[in-house]
C-alpha cells in the first residue's frame, strides 16, 4: 500500500500527519508518488470558515484525483462537519481529534466492508490525550514535539475548544523519552508544540511547562536549541522568564498572541488580560534576554471594532515593536459567542486594516534583523535551494539565514556573520 498525507493548518496538525505517516511506514506501507497512491488522507483544519472551505476543497480534489484509492478525512473540521462531509460520495473514512491513532486498522477494515466508516466521538469535551504511536520524525534537524492538546480559554470567537476538545497534557515520561528519542536520531532543534502550550501540566498542576523544559534540556544534553511554538501572555510566569534568563539553548524567541490592542474588545473577545498587562509581561521578557524575538497574531474587525479601537491596536504593535506578525480579518464562527454580537465591520473595512496592518509588520521586521547585520549568529541549517545553490536556516531568534557553501551544510550548526 502506497500513502499520501496532506496537512492544512497548524504545526499541531503537522505533528499529528507525520506521527501517522511513521505508523503507515511501521505497518510496511510505502510514501507515494503522484499518481500511485492507494491510501489519502486529509487531515484538515477548521480555525476559520476560509479553512473549512479549504478542507472541503482538498477532499474533493484528492477524491477526484485518486479514484480507486482509499480517502481519509481526519482532524478539527471532520470533527465538527462530519454530517457534511458523510454526504461527499468518495470519502471511504472520516476520523475528528480522537481515535487517530485507528485509521491503520480502519483501512483494514475498509477494505474488508468497502462501506464508509465514520469514526468521530461526539463530545471533544471529554476526550483524553492520544497517544499517536510514532515519533513525528519530519525533517532531518528541527522536530515537533506535542505535549498539550485541546483548549480551555473559551475565547468568544474560537472554534478551537469544540474541534479539540478539553485541554489535556501528556506524560512527561512520554515527552522525555521522544526528546531522547529525537536528539538520538541528530535533531538539533525540539519545536514543543500544542494547541494551548501554556496550559500543559501533570501532578494536578504542581509539574508545570517550566519544570518540562529544565527536564527535556536536562535529560537530552545533545539538544543545541528548545524553541517554544506559542504560548499565552497570562501563561508566562516570573519562572518561565528566570528560565529564559538562565538557559542558553531556549530559543531567543517567542510566539505570544496578541489578538487586540484595545481592551474593550479584548474583553469581547474573552481574552484574559488588557494591553497594560500585555505590555508589562512583553517589557519583563525582554529585561532578561533583550534581542529576543517576539512575534504575534491579531484580528482586524471583530464585531464593533471602531476606527479608535483599531489604532489603538496599530499604536500598540508599533510601540511593542514585534518582530513579525500574523494579521487575520475576523471570521465568524457559526457557533461562537461571537457570532451572535452585532455591529459587523464591513469586508472591505477589514481589508483595509489587514492590509495597514501587515505593511506595519513588515517595516518593524525589517527594522528588528537590521540590528543584526555584521553581528555574529548561530545558525541551524535545514534545507537546500538548487534554484539559488544556497543552503538555509534559523537563527535562535528565528531570523532567516542564506549562505553558499562547498560543504553540505543540512542538520549542522554554524557560527557565522548576518
Amino acid at each position: 500500500m502506497k500513502f499520501i498525507v496532506y496537512t492544512l493548518g497548524c504545526k499541531v496538525n503537522s505533528y499529528e500527519s507525520a506521527a501517522l505517516e511513521a505508523a503507515f511506514l511501521a505497518r510496511g506501507y510505502e510514501e507515494a508518488n503522484k499518481d500511485d497512491a492507494n491510501i489519502v488522507v486529509i487531515n484538515t483544519c477548521s480555525v476559520t470558515s476560509n479553512s473549512d472551505k479549504k478542507s472541503r476543497q482538498a477532499i474533493r480534489r484528492y477524491i477526484r484525483t485518486y479514484k480507486e484509492a482509499i480517502i481519509v478525512a481526519m482532524g478539527c473540521y471532520s470533527q465538527v462537519a462530519v454530517n457534511t462531509l458523510k454526504k461527499i460520495e468518495g470519502l471511504d473514512i472520516i476520523v475528528g481529534t480522537s481515535r487517530r491513532s485507528l485509521i491503520p486498522s480502519l483501512i483494514d477494515e475498509f477494505k474488508e466492508n468497502r462501506k464508509q466508516i465514520i469514526a468521530v466521538e461526539p463530545n471533544s469535551r471529554q476526550f483524553c490525550y492520544e497517544e499517536l504511536g510514532a515519533p513525528a520524525l519530519i525533517s532531518k534537524t528541527r522536530a515537533y514535539l506535542k505535549i498539550q492538546d485541546g483548549c480551555d480559554n473559551y475565547c468568544s470567537y474560537c472554534i478551537i475548544p469544540q474541534t479539540r476538545g478539553v485541554s489535556r497534557s501528556r506524560t512527561k515520561e512520554k515527552i522525555i523519552e521522544e526528546a531522547k528519542l529525537l536528539t538520538d536520531h541528530g535533531y538539533q532543534e525540539i519545536i514543543l508544540t500544542g494547541i494551548d502550550l501554556g496550559s500543559f501540566s501533570n501532578n494536578d498542576g504542581k509539574y508545570t511547562l517550566t519544570h518540562l523544559i529544565k527536564d527535556i534540556l536536562l535529560e537530552a544534553p545533545s539538544l543545541k536549541r528548545l524553541r517554544i511554538s506559542s504560548i499565552e501572555a497570562s501563561q508566562i510566569t516570573p519562572e518561565f522568564i528566570k528560565l529564559l534568563k538562565e538557559e542558553p539553548r531556549i530559543a531567543e524567541h517567542l510566539h505570544i498572541p496578541l489578538q487586540s490592542g484595545s481592551k474593550q474588545v479584548l474583553a469581547k473577545m474573552n481574552r484574559h488580560y488588557d494591553p497594560s498587562e500585555y505590555k508589562k509581561i512583553i517589557n519583563k521578557v525582554r529585561e532578561v534576554v533583550p534581542n529576543i524575538a517576539i512575534t504575534t497574531d491579531v484580528i482586524v474587525g471583530f464585531p464593533g471594532e471602531s476606527e479608535e479601537h483599531f489604532l489603538e491596536t496599530y499604536d500598540l504593535i508599533n510601540e511593542v515593536a514585534f518582530s513579525d506578525l500574523h494579521v487575520f480579518p475576523y471570521s465568524k464562527r457559526s457557533s461562537t459567542p461571537a457570532a451572535k454580537l452585532k455591529n459587523e465591520v464591513p469586508s472591505d473595512v477589514k481589508k483595509q486594516r489587514v492590509q495597514k496592518l501587515s505593511e506595519l509588520g513588515e517595516r518593524l521586521s525589517k527594522k528588528y534583523s537590521a540590528k543584526f547585520k555584521g553581528e555574529k549568529v548561530e545558525v541551524i541549517f535545514e534545507t537546500y535551494d538548487e534554484l539559488t545553490k544556497t543552503y538555509r536556516g534559523h537563527t535562535s531568534n528565528y531570523l532567516l539565514v542564506e549562505t553558499k557553501s562547498n560543504k553540505d551544510l543540512r542538520g549542522h550548526l554554524k557560527e557565522i556573520i548576518y
